[in-house]
């Protein structure tokens, strides 16, 4: 179990502070979605590798968060290394993550039985350069902790990803409070097509981003995370488009 980290003099902070500038200012090093309609939207072109992002569930059952573990898992899948998954209790399901592409021997599991360990040890592995990512379930994500967080992730450029959970609604009520995340978002189910008895469709989410830096709140409809962590555009919705498209040109005619 990571202890928690000791206190911080104000000149070593910003001296932090001053090394996290300066990372920010050489080139960005981003993961592009491949998905045109997210990528654009993002100011970067895709998500911020090196910085903390924040990832919630909508829907029936939210408290679970299994949709935002596997919107999270397919991301880091498509990022070399092992990942470091810190957690309070043991449901974390392997072969779901080995269905979007993130193989269970490449997570290494931290339990640490009680919430208020989860950030201690997220930042002690923010610390290991070696790692594709960090990832913490937890209820409570206060500004001046998750500052900690980013500062870790500029200085040693892993990804950190905080998956929120929450079992009432007083805990639930603590999403919306500030904190220092790069982006904010929320994962929801969303009708899939029916396929009679013939097969199983991919589930469609609803992914919304809430917040970004530098950008504005937008929301898609997609096709789950196949087996290498990728997003996709429903071809029914993709047609769609094309088609409101030609009817707006026609009509304009």
């Amino acid at each position: 179990m990571a202890l928690a980290s000791p206190p911080i003099p104000i000149a070593e902070l910003r001296r932090w502070l001053e090394r996290a500038e300066a990372h920010a200012c050489g080139e960005p090093t981003v993961l592009p979605f491949d998905v045109a309609g997210i990528d654009r939207h993002l100011p970067t072109g895709g998500l911020g590798r090196g910085q903390l992002h924040e990832v919630c569930e909508g829907g029936i059952a939210s408290e679970y968060a299994g949709l935002a573990t596997l919107f999270t898992a397919g991301i880091l899948a498509r990022i070399p290394g092992p990942v470091l998954w810190c957690l309070k209790g043991r449901d974390l399901f392997a072969p779901g993550l080995a269905r979007v592409g993130l193989h269970p021997d490449r997570v290494i599991y931290c339990e640490t039985w009680k919430d208020r360990d989860v950030l201690p040890a997220m930042e002690e592995g923010l610390r290991c350069h070696g790692l594709a990512g960090v990832v913490g379930e937890l209820t409570k994500l206060p500004l001046t902790a998750s500052r900690r967080l980013q500062l870790c992730a500029g200085q040693s450029g892993v990804t950190a990803f905080a998956i929120r959970r929450w079992y009432n609604s007083a805990e639930k009520a603590l999403i919306g409070e500030p904190n220092a995340a790069a982006t904010r978002w929320r994962v929801s189910p969303s009708p899939s097509p029916q396929d009679g008895f013939d097969g199983l469709q991919r589930q469609h989410w609803k992914v919304e981003l809430l917040r970004v830096r530098g950008g504005d709140p937008h929301s898609w409809i997609l096709e789950a995370c196949d087996a290498q962590g990728r997003l996709a555009v429903p071809a029914a919705l993709a047609d769609r488009s094309v088609a409101t498209q030609a009817r707006r040109l026609v009509a304009a005619i």
